[in-house]
């Protein structure tokens, strides 16, 4: 069944994209994140412009991981003080995010830049998340659990708790400087914009490593600011850029609602360093593909060229 995006300016198929959707939704509950940095390269993949595959993707993202939030929510998993000093920063990075996609689109570099921070960002979270995991589970199962505790503590939250404008964050057990979460916050902003990503392959790991949150409470925390990050991206790309397709991201909506719910409720069954060490592979992987994209000689150069509309 075909159905015609006026934005992007081409038909696809209703059930290909309900189906990446619902996947791409599954992997926001689990994990914790909005699922952009997975669906925004597979958008691109069946032929959608990469302008208007970021900025649908804030869309249906904000949709997803309300969802997701939601579920956590009424599991108790959302410090909502922490992630209200993250949105602050994440609403001034989106603003400086969205007048740089323009900026990029009107040089006919947008892409290529899309593709080299995906690269570089991704190989380092992923990297890192990896290695971490790995030396927690062989903690755990080879030391006392004391040792496994000691082995999975972040080393640089003792270094950014030190930092002025401390906050007490209750439901992180946390009495630590609002510096970092703000910085961490405008940084995924921009990436937000940049990338069509909620930035949870950025933040999570952040959460946990550096500002020293409980896995869980990382994952419900980092969905409640997604939401507001994407919103606020998602209404600004539609008035300066005018790249977002609605029709492309309420299709994206159906599935990736329904799929968050699934996610949610299996993570429940699996530990935080094997969420983690899922992710980090998944994420790995992705940027393996997007390497290959870079240094492959792609088969139609007109692509390359500044384009009109969809702003390929």
């Amino acid at each position: 069944m075909e159905i015609y995006l006026p934005i992007a300016g081409m038909s696809i198929n209703l059930f290909l994209v309900v189906g990446i959707g619902g996947m791409v939704g599954f992997l926001s509950g689990l994990f914790g994140v909005g699922g952009g940095f997975l669906l925004t390269p597979l958008m691109m993949m069946i032929g959608i412009p990469p302008a208007v595959a970021a900025a649908s993707d804030s869309n249906q993202i904000c949709a997803a991981a309300a969802s997701g939030a939601y579920a956590h929510w009424r599991l108790g998993n959302v410090d909502f003080k922490m992630g209200g000093v993250i949105l602050a920063g994440g609403i001034l990075g989106g603003t400086i995010g969205v007048q740089l996609v323009k900026v990029l689109r009107a040089i006919g570099n947008f892409e290529f830049v899309m593709k080299v921070v995906y690269v570089l960002m991704l190989g380092l979270v992923g990297s890192a998340m990896f290695i971490e995991s790995l030396r927690t589970i062989r903690a755990s199962r080879g030391q006392d659990p004391e040792a496994a505790v000691a082995a999975g503590e972040p080393k640089l939250a003792r270094l950014f708790a030190k930092l002025p404008l401390k906050m007490h964050f209750h439901r992180s057990g946390l009495h630590t400087s609002a510096i970092f979460p703000f910085s961490i916050g405008t940084i995924v902003g921009i990436m937000a914009a940049l990338l069509g990503v909620g930035g949870g392959f950025i933040m999570v790991p952040a959460m946990i490593y550096i500002i020293g949150m409980p896995t869980i409470a990382a994952i419900g925390t980092d969905l409640f600011q997604i939401v507001l990050t994407s919103a606020n991206v998602t209404l600004q790309q539609a008035f300066v850029n005018k790249t977002v397709d609605l029709m492309l991201a309420l299709i994206l909506l159906a599935g990736s609602t329904i799929g968050a719910q699934f996610g949610a409720a299996f993570g429940k069954r699996l530990k935080g360093e094997q969420i983690r060490i899922l992710l980090a592979i998944i994420v790995l992987s992705l940027t393996v593909k997007l390497f290959l994209d870079l240094v492959i000689t792609p088969s139609d150069l007109v692509s390359l060229a500044p384009a009109k509309g969809g702003g390929h």
